[in-house]
This record gives C-alpha cells, sequence and structure tokens, in this order.
C-alpha cells in the first residue's frame, strides 16, 4: 500500500513538473525576443507617450502595465514614460501662476502633485506611480510585447529638493547675489515661469560626468532603450557629444529630442520633434494656411536636413494637451484627417495618453486628472494605421526612409495628395484639408485598395473626385 501510494505520489509530482514545464514553455513563447534598439525598427515604429498618473484610476505602473497588450494593437513600438523620479515638494506648482505654498487650506493644498518635470532625485522612482520592482515588471511586460521603453529625462533643472542644491550649488546658475535661480530668459533676465525648477549650469562642465552617470543608472540597472530629453537644445551640444557616446557603450539607444535643430542629430538623436507640421497642421485646420503652405514646408524641410533626420509627427502630446488644447479643439473634425498624415507622412507617428480612447479634455498639469479609457471612434482608426505602419514598406519613416512624391491634382490649395513607395510597396495619401466639399482630378493611375474602409479604388487620368470636408483616403496595392 505504501509502495502505490509512493508511486502515485511519484506520478502526480511527475506530472505536475511536467505541467508546470509547459506553462513555463507556454509563457516563454508568449515572450518576443527584444532585438536591440537599431535603424531598421525605428523605420516602422509607432510611439506611444504614457501619462502614468493620468492612465488610471491607481495611476500606477502596474495599472498601465495591465493594458501594454492593449497598446500593442496599436502598433506601439516605442514608450516614452513621462519622468517617473519623485517630484521635488519645494516650490511645487498648483497651477501655472501659484505654488502649494499659496494654497492656504491643507486638503486643497494636498491635490496638488506638482510638475512631473521638477525632479528631486534622478536615480529614484516616485512612489505615488510604485516601486522600482514595479518598474522593473512594467520594463520586461514591454519588451516581452515587443515594446522598447525610453525615459523622459530632464537635464536642463531639477527641481529644489535635489540634493545637489545643498552638495553641489556649483552645478546650477546663480544671480548677482550668489542664489541659485529658476530657468531665466538669457535676452531679459527675467523668469520664464517655471518657478519650481532650479537652472543647472553646464558652463563649467563640472556637471557632464554627474549628468551622464544619473542617465548611465537606467541603462545599467534597468535596462532602458533610451532618453526623449526635454528642451535638448537649453542643453550644451557638448554635454550630449560627451555623453551619448558613452550611454551607447552599454548598449544600443534610441535618442528623442524635444527640439528641431538639426546641429543634433549628426550622431547625437535620432529623431526630432516636428513642431513646424504640427503648427502647420492646426493653422490648416483653423483656416488660416492652405495645402500650398504645406507644400512650401516640406521643400523647406528638405533642404534644411538630412533624408536620415527622423522626425516625430504628432496631432498631441502632454504640452499641446495641457496648454494649447486637445486635438479636437486645435483641429476640430479634421483632427483624424490629420492623425492619418502623421502615419503617412516620413516620420514615425505619436500617440499621446487618451487620444486613442477620443479623450477630449485637457488634462490639469498639476494634480490626478485620469482619462477615461472608453474605446470608441479613433481605437480602431489607430489600430489600422498602426499595422500598416509596421508592416509596409511604403510607410518607413526612419533612417531609410521611403519616396515621398508629392502627387499634382486641380486643387493644389485645397487637396493634399502625395505617394509614398519603398522596395515595390506604394501607399497614397489624398486628402481634403478643408472645410468645404471639393471636386478634383489626381495626376496618377492604377487599381488601388481604400485601406481604411476596404473599398476598391481605380484611378484614372483625368477622372474627378468629390471629397467632403476634411475627408481623406490611404489608399494600397
Amino acid at each position: 500500500m505504501k509502495k502505490t501510494i509512493l508511486l502515485a505520489v511519484g506520478l502526480i509530482t511527475f506530472i505536475s513538473c511536467k505541467d508546470d514545464k509547459k506553462q513555463e514553455e507556454k509563457t516563454e513563447v508568449v515572450a518576443e525576443t527584444l532585438a536591440p534598439v537599431s535603424d531598421a525598427m525605428m523605420e516602422n515604429s509607432v510611439i506611444y507617450e504614457a501619462n502614468i498618473r493620468n492612465y488610471s484610476p491607481e495611476g500606477t505602473f502596474n495599472a498601465f502595465a495591465k493594458d501594454i497588450p492593449e497598446l500593442k494593437k496599436l502598433g506601439v513600438k516605442v514608450l516614452w514614460l513621462m519622468p517617473i523620479y519623485p517630484v521635488s515638494l519645494k516650490n511645487r506648482k498648483a497651477t501655472g501662476d501659484l505654488s502649494v505654498e499659496d494654497i492656504k487650506d491643507p486638503k486643497e493644498r494636498e491635490k496638488y502633485l506638482g510638475s512631473y518635470y521638477a525632479t528631486s532625485d534622478y536615480t529614484a522612482i516616485n512612489p505615488d506611480l510604485g516601486t522600482e520592482a514595479d518598474f522593473q515588471k512594467l520594463v520586461k511586460t514591454a519588451h516581452d510585447n515587443g515594446m522598447y521603453v525610453i525615459l523622459d529625462w530632464v537635464a536642463n533643472h531639477t527641481g529644489w529638493d535635489h540634493k545637489w542644491i545643498t552638495e553641489h550649488p556649483e552645478y546650477y546658475h546663480k544671480n548677482a547675489k550668489g542664489e541659485v535661480t529658476d530657468p531665466l530668459n538669457p535676452e531679459t533676465g527675467k523668469s520664464w515661469g517655471w518657478t519650481d525648477v532650479a537652472h543647472l549650469d553646464y558652463t563649467s562642465k563640472v556637471l557632464y560626468e554627474p549628468m551622464k552617470n544619473e542617465m548611465l543608472y537606467w541603462v545599467k540597472e534597468h535596462n532602458v532603450d533610451g532618453f526623449r530629453c526635454d528642451v535638448a537644445d537649453n542643453v550644451p551640444t557638448e554635454f550630449w557629444q560627451f555623453a551619448i557616446p558613452k550611454l551607447k557603450e552599454v548598449k544600443p539607444l534610441f535618442m528623442l529630442m524635444e527640439s528641431s535643430k538639426a546641429y543634433l542629430f549628426n550622431g547625437l538623436f535620432d529623431m526630432g520633434y516636428g513642431w513646424d507640421a504640427h503648427h502647420l497642421m492646426n493653422d490648416i485646420a483653423k483656416g488660416k494656411k492652405t495645402v500650398k503652405d504645406w507644400d512650401a514646408y516640406v521643400a523647406k524641410h528638405n533642404t534644411e536636413y538630412k533624408k536620415q533626420d527622423i522626425w516625430m509627427n504628432f496631432t498631441s502630446n502632454h504640452d499641446e494637451n495641457a496648454w494649447q488644447g486637445t486635438e479636437y479643439e486645435r483641429q476640430g473634425d479634421a483632427a483624424e484627417t490629420f492623425a492619418a498624415l502623421t502615419y503617412l507622412m516620413p516620420g514615425i507617428p505619436l500617440v499621446y495618453t487618451g487620444q486613442e480612447y477620443d479623450f477630449n479634455r485637457r488634462l490639469k498639469f498639476f494634480e490626478k486628472d485620469e482619462i477615461t479609457r472608453q474605446k470608441g471612434k479613433m481605437f480602431p482608426v489607430y489600430e489600422k494605421l498602426g499595422a500598416l505602419k509596421n508592416t509596409n514598406a511604403a510607410l518607413n519613416g526612419g533612417k531609410n526612409p521611403a519616396d515621398y512624391k508629392r502627387l499634382t491634382t486641380s486643387a493644389d490649395a485645397s487637396v493634399l495628395a502625395f505617394e509614398r513607395a519603398k522596395d515595390g510597396s506604394k501607399a497614397v495619401y489624398v486628402a481634403n484639408l478643408t472645410n468645404k466639399p471639393q471636386t478634383f482630378t489626381v495626376e496618377t493611375e492604377g487599381d488601388f485598395s481604400n485601406y481604411m474602409t476596404g473599398e476598391k479604388v481605380s484611378l484614372a487620368k483625368g477622372q474627378k473626385f468629390g471629397f467632403k470636408p476634411w475627408e481623406y483616403w490611404v489608399l494600397v496595392k
């Protein structure tokens, strides 16, 4: 009997171990092997800017990480996390004009969490977001889903609680009295209004090594894949020339700059902000500019920048949403049309927290202000556009982008039509960029599929088309 029982126990243990092994194998199959950052992965990426605080009721890494598989459906390959570091308590912002010290009611004061960008410790985790282990779990979840994680890096200033202010005052700008200052306009000497932060000074270069080491910590200890560098052109180019190569000695990195300065490419940053295109989209939506201005922008852009300079295309981001309004405030009924344009034009498209859920409200910048996550019109739009971006070489937008060819129409001031082509793949964008119906011809021929609707479209020379206001086509072979 004992032998029978032992045999049974052994058999159960064997089966259990076998099942556990199967389960482990199943998990391993689900997880993707993430290749290092490369020029190739940049060609067909989509970026998602994650506002962790406002993404969920919890506002934590763990709550966000649960939705990473949902973001994968949107074709997201790069996760940009807004600053994850502790926020300075001293001079913490309550509104654009007031600090928490100006709020007298203690209960009212509690709701103001301050700006993500007022960092009190570059190598610590904001406890409101979770723990170090939670962050590591988020990075692993992203990597397992084929996504790279880049951190928002604020090299231009720290919060007023940062230990460097007392331990290394030589790292900071000072006024005539020798007092550390917030960032000042160099032309007027007056404050920009960023009173919750202390301005770092790179003049003596004594700051180069410690700042590089702070960045290196996240690459070495947490396996992050790069950085989005806040106001990158306010930091001396020499610092980036010093730091970036040393960071890349550890592993290849994806470097995004909040800047459009041509001199910051050149082997330093991979991608810049497409501010000019973004502002032009807003102006066209408001009727202040036309497609003729778009053509002029493309021509100017092509003379000022190299083909391998990558641009981040967007209809919104955290700054635009908070201070200029949502894409629906700025672009109205044209929001989807321009969203599609950010995918079809050269570059890499950005989706900001909530855009995939049709979120139509300015998020409060200094306090908890949760988005609503309910799929409506835009999730399937971003899903389709993301799939096309990921898989069709005609939308390649990295350092070896697909060709961009403007297609002439009979209404070139109102209708934007262009073709992207690479490696035998072709995609065509046609859009009425006005708030009035347009009838026009387009100088191209062939049989296509309207990617967004699945309908067949045949283009012939001299054929007339009627488009409603802001109507657009994404045509593929």
